[in-house]
């Protein structure tokens, strides 16, 4: 999952962007809500975070006209204004969850995870590639009934793929799904994370679920890999 953090205090959005790279989810930050307007419509993001209080377009409007956009994404509201008026606001404006600052960082995972399920995409509350299972809610994953220990960025590699089962991911469709924008070794990260992957997924089990595909990127099995295969 990629995640807009709307948010003018640069402190708050940093916080909560290091929180959720912790987490394997990478962030991008809009300052103003004209940037948040560009931005959601420029990339496909799992959620939107969205501050009210912003200089220009209050969050409000911007999820006004997100909506009226056609983006979909869904919108978790963040603010101080806890007033039921400004509550409903939100909601008719096409928000679909609301948090009052200040709020505890592992509640807005839990809403995060529960936004993203039931996101504009049907997503299912737990993701089954053959034998391979990935849980959000609890960030568990096992190949069969073993538990398979991941780093975060391992993890949320994992995730892109088992959301896209079968379809061959380009090395930068991965790059932007797991690392941030800022992120200065570009060079063969995604080749060295898919090795880990391999390592951890496959190898001690006897499959080989992630499939090279030349000059163009990676796979993951349709099958999860529960046949032994060559890559």
């Amino acid at each position: 999952m990629r995640l807009l953090i709307v948010e003018d205090e640069p402190k708050m959005a940093a916080l909560v962007k290091r929180g959720m790279s912790d987490e394997g989810i990478a962030a991008d930050v809009a300052g103003r809500g004209e940037d948040a307007l560009w931005m959601a419509q420029a990339a496909e993001y799992g959620a939107i975070l969205l501050d009210v209080m912003l200089p220009g377009i209050d969050g409000f409007e911007v999820c006004r006209r997100l909506r009226a956009a056609g983006v979909w994404s869904p919108v978790l509201m963040l603010t101080a204004r806890d007033a039921v008026e400004d509550r409903v606001a939100g909601l008719d404006g096409g928000a679909d969850d609301y948090l009052v600052k200040p709020f505890a960082f592992d509640e807005l995972l839990a809403r995060l995870r529960a936004l993203v399920r039931r996101g504009p995409i049907e997503r299912p509350t737990v993701l089954e590639v053959g034998d391979l299972r990935l849980d959000p809610a609890d960030h568990r994953v096992t190949r069969g009934d073993v538990p398979v220990a991941l780093s975060p960025k391992e993890y949320a590699m994992l995730e892109v793929f088992m959301r896209r089962p079968g379809q061959v991911l380009a090395r930068l469709t991965l790059l932007e799904s797991v690392w941030d924008e800022g992120y200065e070794n570009r060079s063969n990260v995604v080749d060295v994370y898919v090795r880990y992957l391999r390592e951890k997924v496959d190898r001690p089990f006897g499959v080989a679920s992630i499939e090279t595909v030349r000059g163009t990127g990676y796979r993951l099995r349709a099958d999860g890999g529960c046949s032994p295969a060559s890559r």
